[in-house]
């Protein structure tokens, strides 16, 4: 083999597949949910002047806005434009503005609110901690100066469930100078007692039901016995094993357990649990007569906004004598908005053929719920589409279908299944479901085991192994049958 190495030039054919930056912002506005999708239109709004947002006419909420190409594209005529910065000035003066300091913001007209200010107006307000919430509570106390500081300390170790976890002693020690403890101890009897709900601060389970049950009406000793010795027990319904401990019957060990079941485990969620998150569909879909399926499919507002080139900046853009530095900054930004605009007109059309779909799939569940779940692969849609199935996780990712049986995510209609002895199939999900179904049409006094659901099952032509029915037990938090039996 010759030592010297030689170069020469030749031709080489080679495929390769290069992202394009409005294919990469196209999948990155296809996979936003509709909040997301609104904060990024807002940052775009806030960054890009030559993007606009067309308020829809008020009286005409729903009318689709007129596109842009068949706008009158004109630059505002001089006595407009005076009149504009008239009107700008006024607001300057009367409000105290000084445009320098504030972002750029723009309105359709003098009668248009400030969307970012509007959206800020309507943003519900922090809510108080539960620590606050106690401290109110603290303040009104009539108590002595001492225990009134100690009991602020310790409130401030309570955590959001109402319990105390940290060591009375590590709470004392905290401050400057440290509590005494037996200072301590007598602030925190006076939090058991005073504060309400019942049960906040307490150190364990055992002794927050207790501080319950001490507020209510009679001797409550039965209770006040299984709380300290048999909570495991009631956890594992071993109801014959607790009368034979406590000497009671099974009737009266029933109506203790049941009133332990009214006190909170959790004292502190009572006070400041705090609202539950708000889910905002994507698609909303209906029962229509008219339509073939049965039923109408539209996309929630906010998915289709209401956004076009500025025919001011257009006109710029057309002068041929302007400023070359402006008409590139403004040609740089007309791209950017071009590709936004078509970004989420990619995302509203590839969430509209996936939401078609699914309703075409997934009616009956619509109808029957859960067990007329369909098996669904988002394989078979990206082979149907001619995309890759990324695209179709990216489409249905953090997104919610508004249905006539409540929100579900998008990804809940997409399941995996077996195939029944009759040659139809079935989804997982619709197994699960009629588990749960057969659970809860069992006879409480004689439960089901897990081999007996599967034999129920088997006869329904669902051959389904005893193991996988234990599974779905568990993802349905359904304890075992022995468990379940009632006495």
């Amino acid at each position: 083999m010759s030592q010297y190495m030689s170069q020469i030039p030749a031709q080489v054919l080679r495929q390769e597949q290069r992202l394009t930056p409005q294919l990469i912002q196209s999948m990155d506005i296809l996979q936003l949910p509709l909040m997301a999708l609104e904060q990024r239109i807002n940052q775009e709004l806030q960054t890009n002047p030559v993007l606009e947002y067309e308020f829809p006419d008020r009286g005409s909420d729903d009318a689709p806005p007129e596109p842009p190409d068949q706008r009158e594209e004109t630059a505002p005529q001089d006595g407009e434009t005076a009149e504009s910065f008239d009107h700008l000035e006024r607001l300057i003066q009367e409000n105290d503005f000084d445009p320098g300091d504030q972002p750029y913001a723009r309105v359709q007209s003098q009668g248009e609110t400030d969307a970012k200010m509007e959206a800020m107006a309507n943003t519900a307000s922090r809510p108080e901690s539960l620590q606050e919430l106690l401290l109110v509570q603290w303040q009104f106390l009539s108590l002595p100066d001492d225990v009134r500081r100690a009991g602020e300390v310790i409130i401030d170790f309570i955590e959001d469930d109402g319990y105390l976890r940290t060591d009375l002693q590590t709470v004392a020690g905290s401050v400057e100078p440290p509590l005494n403890l037996e200072l301590a101890e007598a602030a925190l009897a006076e939090i058991h007692q005073k504060l309400e709900p019942a049960g906040i601060g307490a150190r364990t389970l055992e002794e927050c039901l207790l501080l319950q049950l001490q507020q209510q009406p009679g001797d409550n000793e039965l209770p006040r016995t299984l709380i300290l010795g048999h909570l495991t027990d009631i956890q594992k319904n071993r109801y014959p094993a607790i009368a034979k401990a406590t000497g009671s019957s099974i009737e009266q060990i029933k109506e203790a357990v049941e009133q332990i079941s009214r006190l909170h485990p959790q004292p502190g969620v009572l006070l400041a649990g705090g609202a539950a998150p708000v889910i905002n569909p994507d698609v909303i879909v209906e029962y229509d007569d008219e339509e073939e399926s049965g039923y109408s499919i539209r996309l929630a507002r906010g998915n289709e906004p209401h956004l076009r080139i500025s025919p001011y900046y257009r006109r710029m853009l057309a002068q041929k004598n302007g400023d070359r530095n402006t008409r590139d900054f403004i040609r740089r930004n007309l791209e950017a908005a071009k590709a936004l605009i078509d970004a989420i007109k990619f995302r509203k059309e590839r969430l509209l053929e996936v939401a078609r779909v699914v309703v075409e799939r997934q009616g009956e569940f619509f109808e029957r719920g859960p067990a007329a779940l369909k098996i669904l692969r988002m394989s078979e849609l990206a082979e149907a589409f001619g995309c890759d199935p990324s695209t179709i996780s990216r489409t249905v990712a953090d997104k919610h279908m508004q249905t006539p049986r409540g929100i579900y995510p998008m990804r809940y209609f997409f399941t995996g299944g077996t195939e029944m002895r009759d040659g139809e199939t079935t989804s997982w999900d619709s197994v699960r479901a009629r588990v749960k179904e057969i659970i809860d049409q069992e006879d409480r006094r004689n439960p089901l085991n897990d081999d007996q659901i599967a034999a129920i099952l088997k006869k329904e032509k669902v051959d389904v192994s005893r193991r996988t029915i234990a599974k779905y037990r568990q993802l349905l938090d359904i304890p075992a049958a022995r468990q379940r039996k009632a006495y």
